[in-house]
C-alpha cells in the first residue's frame, strides 16, 4: 500500500509541474478568458496547495468518484471496462513468451557453440530489436489489411462473453505481436543461467552418481536456472496487466487499459493517469509477492520469511 501511494504522489507531482499541465486551462478550452479559468481553477480546487488537491483526488478515486477532467467520464468505470481487453492480451500473450522463452533458452544451451546456437542467437536479437509498434503496424497491414492476405481481423477487441472462438481469432496477432520481444530476451537470459548451472558442484555431483541426462537437467539445472526468469515474468506480467502493452492496444485498436491511459497522456489529463498508475502499481506490487513466495519451491534452500 505504501508503494502505491508513493508511485501515485510522484505521479500527481510531476503532472503538477509539468510545463502547460494547467488542467483548468485544459477544461475552459483555447478561447477561455482569465476569469473563466479562475473560475474553473476555484471550483475544481486547483488554487489549493498541491497535498491538498493530491488527498481530495485519492478520496474520489477510493470512493469510485473520481471524472477525466476533460470528458467527465468516470475513471474507475472506465478502467474496469478495459480490464478485459488488457487481461486477455496479457494472459494469452504472458504463456506464448514464457512458453516459447524457455524453450529457446533450453534449445540454445543444449546446443551452445553449434550453428543451431548461433541461428537462434540471431533469431532472439531480432526479435528483441524490433519494436512492438513497427511490428505491429507490419503485421495489421500484411496479414489484417489484405497486404499479402487477410488472415487476421484488422484489429478491435471481441468479447469472450459473445464468442470465444472469435475471442480467440481477434486476439492471436496481437498475441503473437506483443510475445516476440520477451521471448528473445527470456532465451537469451534462460541461456545464460543454463549454461551457469551447469558448472555448480550439486550438477557435478549429480553426474558422478550416474543420473540421467534429462532428469538432471529437469529436476536440477533448469529448475534452479528459471528463478530468474519467474522474476522477470512476475514484473513483465504484471506490468503488461497494469497496462503496459499501450503499444500494442493502440496498433490494434483493443480499447484496453493502455490504450485508454495512452489517449489521456496525451492530453495532459490526470485523474485517468492517477487511476492507471494506482491500478498497475498493485499488480506489480501483488506480483512481487507472488514470485517471491514461488521461489520457495523452485529452490529449497529459499524459504519465505
Amino acid at each position: 500500500m505504501l508503494v502505491c501511494a508513493a508511485v501515485t504522489f510522484i505521479v500527481f507531482v510531476i503532472f503538477i509541474v509539468v510545463p502547460g499541465g494547467d488542467p483548468a486551462q485544459r477544461i475552459g478550452g483555447k478561447n477561455a478568458t482569465p476569469q473563466l479559468i479562475e473560475n474553473i481553477r476555484h471550483t475544481w480546487g486547483f488554487d489549493r496547495p498541491f497535498y491538498v488537491q493530491y488527498w481530495a483526488l485519492m478520496k474520489k478515486m477510493f470512493s469510485g468518484n473520481l471524472v477525466s477532467y476533460t470528458n467527465q467520464q468516470n475513471v474507475v468505470s472506465q478502467i474496469v471496462q478495459g480490464m478485459p481487453a488488457t487481461f486477455s492480451l496479457t494472459i494469452g500473450a504472458s504463456i506464448i513468451w514464457l512458453f516459447f522463452g524457455i524453450v529457446v533458452g533450453v534449445v540454445s544451451a543444449i546446443t551452445a557453440g553449434r550453428w543451431s546456437d548461433r541461428v537462434i542467437t540471431i533469431l532472439a536479437l531480432i526479435g528483441i530489436s524490433m519494436p512492438v509498434f513497427w511490428l505491429g503496424l507490419v503485421c495489421r497491414y500484411y496479414l489484417a489489411e489484405g497486404g499479402i492476405a487477410t488472415i487476421f481481423p484488422d484489429g478491435e477487441y471481441f468479447p469472450i462473453t459473445q464468442n470465444p472462438l472469435q475471442w480467440l481469432y481477434h486476439l492471436v496477432l496481437p498475441w503473437l505481436v506483443l510475445a516476440v520481444l520477451f521471448i528473445g530476451f527470456y532465451g537469451r537470459v534462460l541461456r545464460g543461467n543454463i549454461l551457469d548451472t551447469i558448472h555448480e558442484d550439486y550438477v557435478r555431483t549429480a553426474k558422478a552418481k550416474g543420473l540421467p541426462s534429462r532428469k538432471i537437467l529437469t529436476r536440477h539445472v533448469l529448475r534452479t536456472s528459471l528463478i530468474p526468469i519467474v522474476t522477470l515474468f512476475g514484473l513483465d506480467f504484471a506490468a503488461v496487466l497494469g497496462g503496459g502493452a499501450i503499444l500494442t492496444e493502440t496498433v490494434f485498436d483493443l480499447h484496453g487499459v493502455g490504450q485508454y491511459a495512452a489517449q489521456n497522456i496525451a492530453s495532459f489529463d490526470l485523474p485517468p493517469i492517477m487511476g492507471v498508475t494506482l491500478y498497475g502499481a498493485f499488480f506489480i506490487v501483488f506480483f512481487s509477492v507472488l514470485v517471491d513466495l514461488f521461489y520457495a519451491y523452485l529452490d529449497p534452500r529459499i524459504r519465505p520469511t
